[in-house]
C-alpha cells in the first residue's frame, strides 16, 4: 500500500447538495457494499442532506488468517491484544482515510460536519485515525472495536479532537473482539477526556436494529439540519 490515490468507495446521499459527510469504514474481509444499505435503517431526519462515503479496503495478505488475501486496513498478525496490529499498515491506512477526509472538505463539506466510524477492524482504525486528525471533526464512531496502540494515545492525539463525541458499542458475547477489549477502549478515552457514549448489546460480532437505531440518532444530533 504505497499509492495515496483515493480509495474506491461506495456513495449514498440522503438528500441533494449534501452539507455533511458519514465515511464508514468496514470490517477485515468485508468491503464497502458491505455497510451500504445500512443508511435506511438509520432513521435520520428527513431534512439532513448527508453523503456516507463507504470505502473499499485494499486486499492484502493476513497472517491470522493463513495468509490469505482479502480486503484489510492493515495486517493482523496474532491474536493476542498487544501484538495484533501492524503498525506500519496502520499508519498506511489513517493516510488513505486523512486523504478520504480531505476530498470531502474540498467537495465543500465543513471539516465539523464530518463524521468518522467504522466496524471491527474498520472502527479500530476510525478511533486511531479521528482520534489523531489535525482538524475538528463532528464525531467519531466505532463498533465491535478495539483501540490500536493506546499506550500512544496520550502522546499523539490531536488537541483539536480531544474532546469529539464518540459512539462505541459492541456485543457481549462478541467471539471476534472480545467484549472487554471494548470495553477497555472505552476506559482509556475516558481517561483522556473524551467523551463516549457506550453501548452494549447481547448479541456476537454483528451489529443489532437497535444498534443501528442508536449510531442514526447519533448521527442525527451530531449533523442535525
Amino acid at each position: 500500500m504505497t499509492d495515496f490515490s483515493l480509495l474506491p468507495a461506495v456513495e449514498v446521499e440522503t438528500g441533494t447538495s449534501p452539507d455533511a459527510a458519514v465515511i464508514f469504514l468496514h470490517g477485515l474481509g468485508d468491503d464497502g457494499y458491505g455497510w451500504s444499505d445500512v443508511v435506511p435503517a438509520l432513521g435520520l431526519p428527513p431534512a439532513l442532506r448527508a453523503r456516507f462515503v463507504f470505502p473499499h479496503a485494499p486486499e492484502m495478505a493476513v497472517t491470522i488468517n493463513g495468509g490469505y488475501v482479502m480486503p484489510a486496513w492493515y495486517d493482523i498478525a496474532d491474536a493476542d491484544f498487544d501484538r495484533r496490529a501492524d503498525m506500519a499498515g496502520v499508519r498506511t491506512s489513517r493516510v488513505q482515510v486523512d486523504h478520504l477526509i480531505a476530498r470531502e472538505r474540498k467537495r465543500g463539506i465543513a471539516h465539523q460536519r464530518i463524521v468518522l466510524g467504522g466496524f471491527s477492524q474498520g472502527g479500530a482504525l476510525a478511533l486511531h485515525a479521528g482520534l489523531r486528525h489535525p482538524v475538528r471533526l463532528a464525531g467519531l464512531i466505532a463498533l465491535s472495536a478495539y483501540l490500536i496502540d493506546p499506550a500512544a494515545l496520550a502522546s499523539e492525539a490531536a488537541s483539536a479532537n480531544r474532546d469529539v463525541p464518540v459512539f462505541m458499542a459492541h456485543g457481549s458475547d462478541d467471539d471476534v473482539v472480545p467484549y472487554h477489549w471494548g470495553e477497555a477502549a472505552r476506559l482509556a478515552l475516558e481517561r483522556e477526556g473524551h467523551r463516549v457514549a457506550w453501548h452494549r448489546y447481547p448479541t456476537t460480532h454483528a451489529a443489532t436494529p437497535e444498534e443501528i437505531a442508536a449510531m442514526g440518532r447519533f448521527i442525527g444530533e451530531l449533523l442535525a439540519p
